[in-house]
């Protein structure tokens, strides 16, 4: 696939970006070697690569889901401006 100006000034135009002649000159060359270096990456045989997630193995570190500190509700309402009914109360802000 090769770019020309009229793509380049394209593109450019629905990225919103402004360029000028010169500038649309010189980014054909540029935008034509990265796609030939993409078109290369295309070219690499990765059937016999394993899918993976990350470069080195993780293994997620589990806890044990248990309730460690609970039953003080009263401590942690008790720093709140307004408490009611054994919750946080704030003020109504619709109408």
């Amino acid at each position: 696939m090769s770019i020309d100006k009229e793509t380049v000034k394209k593109i450019a135009s629905l990225s919103r970006i402004a360029i000028t002649e010169a500038e649309a000159d010189a980014f054909v060359p540029e935008l034509n070697q990265i796609l030939g270096w993409v078109e290369q990456l295309g070219e690499v045989d990765c059937s016999k690569v394993e899918p993976m997630t990350a470069v080195i193995p993780n293994k997620l570190r589990l806890r044990k889901d248990v309730v460690t500190d609970g039953e003080i509700r009263d401590k942690i309402l008790a720093n709140a401006p307004i408490a009611e009914h054994g919750f946080f109360a704030v003020p109504k802000v619709i109408e």
